[in-house]
């Protein structure tokens, strides 16, 4: 039975880690909805047009930061948007990895250490998924008319 019990931790884990990088594109949107939302709710709106109003913000900001992404030609302003997306990412990644490593490294040297690593993977994890997400550029090379 305990056998069994660590294995499901290990699952647990796994699959956490699985939910961390696969959701780490939206943390820029979901930080910027949940902020409107808290302070829509605090203004005085109910908690069902805080949650709609939050959620139409995290979605606006996910879809301006793609629109952007599609429409600006400079790469340092591309870079820009990316790293916008990417940089709350490796955040959450970091603090994901640090909960997950206090527990199981005595020392606090070596949990900054693999929580650094793990804001890395997750951040550039995020940043290939967020250039991925845009549409190719049509360059009309290596194409030939008829």
């Amino acid at each position: 039975m305990i056998a069994l019990g660590i294995l499901g931790s290990f699952a647990v884990i796994g699959l956490l880690c699985w939910l961390l990088f696969t959701l780490a594109v939206f943390a820029l949107p979901f930080f910027v909805g949940l902020n409107v939302a808290i302070w829509t709710h605090q203004a005085g709106t109910g908690i069902f047009a805080a949650f709609l109003i939050g959620a139409f913000a995290a979605g606006a900001t996910f879809g301006i930061g793609q629109f952007l992404f599609a429409v600006l030609r400079s790469s340092w302003l591309r870079l820009l948007v990316a790293l916008a997306f990417a940089a709350p990412a490796a955040l959450a990644g970091f603090y994901a990895t640090y909960g997950i490593v206090s527990h199981t490294m005595p020392t606090e040297t070596w949990q900054l250490v693999f929580s650094i690593i793990g804001a890395a993977a997750v951040g550039i994890t995020a940043f290939v998924r967020v250039t991925a997400l845009a549409t190719p550029e049509a360059s009309g090379q290596g194409i030939a008319t008829a």
